[in-house]
């Protein structure tokens, strides 16, 4: 059975809510990612090695945003288009517990695991 207007609408606003907080979270550790200076008269070098451990946990973590936030941006394309909910591989609905879990899923459960096989 296909999703609703009403459930399509709440995935949309779902999907809106996580994209911004993901963009929010961006914002806010960005000066994390910055690169780190060398000064070895303010900062001591094992300062200096948790600063670029700090940088690069910050860059992972906005590297995983970045893919997130192109997720989101599929699924709300998908939803405009029109073919939301449904699976990209084999064209059968995605289960709504799925979506729930995470309303970017391109892909029913059948297929995605058959993806990680691979």
């Amino acid at each position: 059975m296909a999703l609703t207007i009403e459930q399509v609408a709440t995935f949309k606003t779902d999907l809106v809510a996580r994209r911004q907080s993901l963009q929010q979270a961006s914002d806010q550790t960005e000066t994390d990612r910055a690169p780190v200076e060398l000064d070895q008269q303010s900062v001591g070098r094992l300062s200096r090695m948790n600063a670029m451990q700090v940088q690069a946990m910050s860059q992972a973590q906005q590297r995983q945003r970045e893919a997130d936030l192109r997720r989101i941006a599929a699924a709300l394309s998908r939803i405009e288009d029109g073919e939301f909910g449904y699976c990209n591989e084999c064209g059968e609905l995605i289960a709504e517990k799925r979506l729930q879990v995470d309303p970017a899923a391109s892909q029913c459960i059948t297929c995605a695991a058959r993806g990680e096989k691979r």
